[in-house]
């Protein structure tokens, strides 16, 4: 489906930040291009046209964490602190990673 040997960069589908401009100028590129089935790659896609790179931040933790449960550190708000969006958990466990935040 795809016509290049590598996918272009993209941000993680777990989360990201962008402004609304470029929001606003990511919707009317979408337009132009074929719908891809990989919502993330599709980003990526649309963001090649704008020669916009996303950028990682360690906040960012799109393929979970790792935590193990006996560890009282995962009850440690300092765990948590610097993360900003994390994939993978469960609604109870995001209510109280924020509760401890």
């Amino acid at each position: 489906l795809y016509n290049q040997n590598n996918y272009p960069p993209y941000a993680g589908g777990g989360g990201f930040i962008m402004d609304g401009p470029l929001a606003k100028r990511l919707h009317k590129t979408s337009e132009t291009l074929e719908l891809y089935p990989i919502d993330d790659v599709f980003l990526g896609m649309c963001l090649e046209v704008l020669k916009v790179s996303p950028v990682g931040h360690e906040g960012f933790k799109t393929f979970g964490i790792v935590k193990n449960k006996n560890s009282k550190m995962n009850k440690e708000p300092c765990f948590f602190r610097s993360m900003l969006v994390v994939h993978k958990l469960l609604p109870p466990e995001l209510l109280q990673m924020w509760d401890l935040v």
